[in-house]
């Protein structure tokens, strides 16, 4: 066992009830903190949608639509809704809307607050047993709002996020406490930990794996001699071997092996040798079976991917350098959503060393560490696992500061001793770290994912469509459409894959019968394909331009159709149209793009003599109808201003200068926004049916007509 430092023996250990408080107190300003958004948003009524405020995660929809269908028995005929054992988010969610009076949308708000602010037991706990607990107690305030975690589980946050951090601290508390207490009971718990862990974030499994193999190598290289440590390998490397079940059978199974392994154990004397050996064996397992090693590099790999990706001998374009959580970010980033500041975060790397130094068993947070660190290449998302571990590393810095400043001795003018002197400066010190985290999240002033009188036009689309019909818009908006309407979608937050390019070509194409052509048979296919990526099937053995040449055509034969399919245009797809674009603007059988497409959405920063200058840097002259890009200026065809009116119907007016020029300037007035576009791109799809509100009456009838809005039904 690791020997303790005579300074923690000489620390006063706390009683149970207090130990109890700290952590209560400590949960509580973390719950607190995260009331300041609800504070700051309240009483704004665009947030509100049934009498409570509305999540601030696309990808919560998701997760809410799991529960709806447990519920209500809602998506019924959506094959990407999931139910309640196949995420635990969903399972609780459900069980706390069955146990307690509130609805679901006050759950859903403020359920990852509560779930999240739990970080702060295992933090408290690991410190506790080094005999510091208000190094635990001061680490939790910080590592329970900083930046990163704090983002992904502030209120409103519903998503799987909140146990992301805090579930692998209970499991990291659990390793760590069999390594104090050599005590078969601490693996035992840890060993449950892991077995639930993928119930609550399935996306960390990979860091689940490496944590139970360093804890195995810890275990063999420091503690090697003892018949303890192969009893605890067992129980962890057989949490960690997959059974190949569905759940929740393969929980339940889980849980009773580990038991009974447990209880065998621990009633009967195994010669050493003998537990190596099956320690060993299912250690062997699971790298077989687990495959680790493959599972390690696909989640490095689908994180760092750039350019098109392959399949089939077609090229889609990849989405992942699309998604900002997924790209590189910059050192100060890097720093600020780990520790707040650069500052904090050199505090961090330097306590963290000081703790592996003087307690080795911090070598068993090393994947968290890693994960964190990765994070400055694969995407904003990963620092969230850092946070815990690298507060409580800035804390023991401190510590380690203050014990070698402070003396020995009592201040007598003070009358306190030095255990107190010490926590009154760590006290300051951690106030000074929390400071830019908490200013952060001040200003860190989100909003709801969609505003009330957008929700009203979804749930306007749900009464005259059924849960059979298909809402084909971007993926950012799959899961709220799931929510709000009960329609299908055919790509969304969590299936972005090569059918982003059917939805973009939709969306872009300057051909209403393509892309009514193209919208049914993309359905139709996908239903009928046991929901298969379509367009792998629609140009598998094909040449892609002959497929889309022939879906050009009025006559071309259709399936038969089965349900009703709507196209959702919403005005905030304006600013993302340029990135939604790349993915239809592109040659599949190459891999290269078709053509630069121009479409810039802008505001105007001043007006001088006729002149607009845009936020872009772009010089409208509306006397001579010209674009001063640099130090070059274009010729436009047409200045377009549109009006939107109350019954939803759009007023077109403007003017025209130069009949061969390929460039528009469209000005729509009820919004304030200029968008400076080419030819083709003003006859594509989306500016024509949402910003001009013109559509082929063969194919399209509008549902819906609004300024957030455009809801069109597929005719044929």
């Amino acid at each position: 066992m690791e020997s303790f430092n005579k300074r923690d023996k000489m620390e006063k250990q706390l009683t149970t009830k207090q130990l109890m408080l700290w952590i209560g107190i400590a949960y509580l300003f973390s719950v607190l903190i995260r009331m300041i958004w609800v504070y700051q948003v309240h009483g704004i009524p665009s947030f509100y949608w049934n009498g409570q405020l509305m999540i601030n995660t696309n990808d919560g929809y998701f997760f809410a639509s799991g529960v709806q269908k447990e519920l209500f028995g809602m998506h019924m005929h959506n094959p990407r809704v999931y139910g309640i054992w196949d995420y635990g988010v969903i399972f609780f969610t459900t069980l706390f809307a069955k146990i307690t009076p509130f609805s679901l949308e006050t759950i859903i708000l403020y359920m990852p607050s509560l779930i999240s602010s739990l970080v702060v037991i295992p933090i408290i706990l690991i410190a506790n047993l080094y005999n510091k607990p208000f190094w635990g107690f001061f680490s939790a305030l910080l590592g329970s709002i900083a930046w990163s975690y704090y983002n992904r589980t502030m209120t409103g946050y519903y998503d799987t996020d909140m146990f992301s951090a805090m579930a692998p601290m209970f499991i990291l508390y659990f390793l760590m406490k069999s390594t104090h207490d050599f005590n078969l009971k601490s693996a035992l718990y840890a060993s449950v930990a892991i077995v639930l862990y993928p119930f609550l974030y399935d996306q960390g499994l990979a860091i689940v794996y490496a944590m139970g193999m360093i804890y195995g190598a810890y275990m063999v290289w420091y503690h090697r001699n003892s018949k303890t440590t192969y009893a605890s390998l067992l129980l962890v490397f057989l949490a960690l071997l997959p059974l190949g079940l569905d759940a929740p059978l393969k929980y339940i199974v889980h849980l009773i092996l580990i038991a009974v392994v447990y209880a065998i154990l621990n009633q009967k004397e195994f010669q050493q040798k003998k537990l190596m050996i099956a320690s060993g064996m299912v250690f062997g397992l699971f790298l077989i079976f687990g495959n680790v090693v493959g599972l390690i590099i696909a989640k490095v790999f689908s994180y760092t991917i750039t350019g098109t990706e392959q399949e089939a001998g077609l090229h889609f374009y990849a989405v992942n350098q699309t998604v900002r959580e997924a790209g590189h970010i910059s050192f100060s980033t890097f720093a600020n959503r780990i520790s707040g500041s650069i500052v904090g975060l050199i505090i961090s790397a330097i306590g963290y060393i000081i703790l592996v130094l003087q307690y080795r068993t911090f070598l068993l947070a090393l994947p968290l560490v890693g994960i964190g660190i990765f994070a400055n290449w694969g995407g904003l998302r990963f620092t969230v696992y850092a946070v815990p571990i690298a507060a409580m590393s800035a804390i023991y810095f401190f510590y380690i500061i203050f014990d070698n400043l402070l003396k020995k001795e009592s201040n007598d003018k003070l009358k306190i001793n030095i255990q107190t002197q010490k926590n009154i400066l760590v006290a300051i010190a951690t106030i000074a770290v929390l400071y830019p985290n908490i200013k952060h999240i001040i200003r860190y002033q989100v909003p709801t994912v969609f505003n009330n009188s957008e929700v009203k036009e979804l749930v306007q689309l749900n009464k005259f469509s059924n849960d059979k019909d298909y809402t084909l818009t971007w993926w950012d908006y799959g899961y709220p459409i799931w929510y709000y309407s009960d329609t299908n979608t055919l790509i969304d937050g969590g299936k972005h894959n090569n059918d982003n390019y059917i939805i973009s070509k939709i969306m872009q194409t300057t051909s209403p019968t393509l892309a009514a052509n193209l919208s049914r048979l993309a359905v139709e296919t996908y239903v009928d394909n046991n929901y298969s990526v379509v367009a792998n099937k629609l140009f598998e053995g094909k040449d892609p331009n002959e497929v889309l040449t022939n879906l050009d055509n009025p006559t071309f034969k259709l399936p038969p159709k089965s349900r009703d399919i709507y196209l959702y245009m919403p005005y905030r797809m304006l600013d993302i149209f340029p990135t939604i674009t790349l993915f239809g603007n592109l040659d599949l059988s190459t891999g290269k793009k078709e053509r630069n497409i121009v479409f810039y959405p802008t505001r105007v920063k001043s007006k001088t003599d006729g002149k607009l200058l845009f936020r872009n840097g772009i010089i409208f002259d509306l006397k001579e109808g010209t674009l001063a890009i640099g130090k070059n200026k274009h010729k436009i065809k047409d200045f377009i201003i549109t009006d939107n009116k109350k019954n939803g119907d759009i007023q077109i007016g403007g003017k025209q200068y130069y009949k061969n020029s390929d460039l528009y300037v469209v000005y729509m007035r009820s919004y304030n926004r200029f968008v400076i576009m080419d030819k083709e791109i003003f006859k594509s799809m989306y500016v024509q049916m949402f910003i001009l509100g013109r559509y082929d009456k063969r194919y399209f009838e509008p549902v819906v007509k609004s300024i957030y809005s455009r809801i069109y039904k597929l005719k044929i």
